[in-house]
């Protein structure tokens, strides 16, 4: 097995959940477990939280974590998966690391399918069969690991409380999920981060403090799909 294919497991704890799903956080955790156990111990809290008893979801199941998915990465969400736009926003230099990270994931095989070659499951395969390992590593250092600090960052409690606030002022539903699962995404990224710094030692990141620009942009986000939509509820299920 190739020395980075926990990579790959990882890779399928951010595709959108499936019946089979809790297999595929067992896999993550068998691989990790030994090594990684920080991260190890992260995703086995997660699997807690999984409304299963270890088996395939039920449909009702199913139905839960793909709207806390959805919630969390998709529609309205906490944060995206796209490594680039949350280091570079629409900047040229995203487009760049895309042309650079479409030619790298050609290279090794990896279809991303509709996904942008930012999109953190098709990052992730790509670390796993990386050759040039300094590339690796400049990449983790430069964009992913300050990428997935900022995408736990997002699942912070004032942050969450803040953001709930201002929906409750634009929808008259929310997407409901149970108090112990509305975050539980956070949990495999915090998986991810342990991953990192046991296999690359990144430097220690040191967030800005973006509050303000985070609540304003919510609120004019909002305000924009109000005025497109008129009275509006929130979505429940998820966008292609």
């Amino acid at each position: 097995m190739h020395p980075h294919a926990h990579y790959e497991h990882l890779a399928k704890l951010f595709d959108y959940p499936w019946v089979d799903y809790p297999r595929w956080v067992q896999s993550a955790y068998d691989r990790l477990a030994g090594r990684y156990v920080l991260a190890a111990a992260h995703i086995a809290e997660f699997a807690q939280l999984l409304p299963t008893e270890g088996g395939p979801l039920t449909q009702e199941a199913l139905d839960e974590v793909q709207e806390i998915f959805t919630r969390s990465f998709d529609v309205q969400a906490v944060t995206t998966l796209s490594v680039g736009y949350l280091m570079f926003g629409d900047d040229y230099k995203r487009g760049e690391l895309l042309v650079n990270l479409r030619r790298e994931q050609r290279d090794v095989d990896i279809d991303g399918g509709t996904e942008l070659p930012d999109h953190l499951p098709n990052v992730l395969r790509l670390m796993a069969r990386w050759q040039d390992r300094e590339l690796a590593r400049e990449f983790v250092e430069e964009v992913l690991h300050p990428a997935v600090e900022q995408m736990i960052g997002e699942f912070d409690a004032r942050r969450t409380a803040a953001r709930e606030e201002l929906y409750r002022k634009h929808y008259k539903t929310l997407i409901v999920t149970s108090p112990e699962r509305g975050n539980m995404f956070q949990l495999p990224l915090e998986a991810l981060r342990e991953v990192l710094k046991v296999d690359f030692d990144p430097p220690e990141y040191r967030p800005l403090d973006k509050s303000g620009d985070f609540l304003q942009g919510l609120q004019q986000e909002l305000e924009i799909e109000k005025l497109e939509d008129g009275p509006a509820t929130t979505p429940s299920a998820r966008l292609p």
